[in-house]
């Protein structure tokens, strides 16, 4: 099975106009910003009790590592969303060949 940051896939996929790649771009945006909240929300659900260790540097890695992993997430479309809100969406966008 093809995963979906192969390079099978991608080298089949049609080439996107300027309008469509913003749009896809956006929309992966969106995706990575709600995975971040899912993942901040579980986080704050915790019950781990504070220490030492447990201090800022933990809370900022931990923070850069969810930001890194919502931008992989919604790059390979882990979640969906990205794909769905950009399918919704593009049907505002000009159809090729129009002026």
């Amino acid at each position: 099975m093809i995963g979906p940051l192969s390079p099978a896939r991608a080298s089949a996929a049609p080439a996107l106009t300027p309008e469509q790649a913003e749009l896809r771009k956006a929309a992966e945006g969106f995706e990575a910003i709600m995975v971040r909240k899912m993942l901040e929300t579980a986080r704050a659900a915790s019950l781990s009790e504070e220490t030492p260790l447990t201090g800022g540097g933990l809370k900022q890695f931990e923070a850069m590592r969810d930001e890194h992993f919502a931008d992989i997430a919604a790059k390979a479309g882990a979640f969906g969303f990205a794909r769905s809100i950009e399918a919704s969406l593009a049907q505002y966008l000009p159809v090729k060949g129009d002026s």
